[in-house]
């Protein structure tokens, strides 16, 4: 009768032991959804909004950094032209920004 309790015994505190070694696991996992992954997901989000909004007239910053207007808009690609009035094909997925509130440098 003894040996049947020390072996249920033995079998909880085992058990109780697994779940404290993975509870530091469990927490690095759960911190870098909310201080990495998530925060990185919503960017993304905004972003590809940003992208489906964009229309004719609009100021706009590529990857590459190249400023310019927006003249044309196809379904995967935009025609921005730039200041020296040349126009330059671009993928939208290259457009980062919104530059419609940045003053005109001098």
């Amino acid at each position: 009768m003894n040996t049947i309790f020390m072996l249920t015994l033995q079998q909880t505190a085992t058990q109780g032991n697994a779940f404290m070694q993975f509870l530091p696991l469990i927490l690095i996992v759960v911190v870098f959804w909310f201080f990495m992954i998530r925060p990185q997901m919503k960017r993304q989000k905004e972003l590809k909004k940003y992208r489906d909004e964009l229309k004719k007239g609009d100021k706009v910053m590529t990857t590459g950094g190249i400023f310019g207007k927006i003249v044309e808009i196809n379904d995967f690609t935009v025609i921005i032209e730039v200041e020296s009035q040349a126009r330059l094909k671009v993928s939208k997925e290259a457009i980062v920004k919104d530059m419609t509130d940045v003053p005109a440098s001098k």
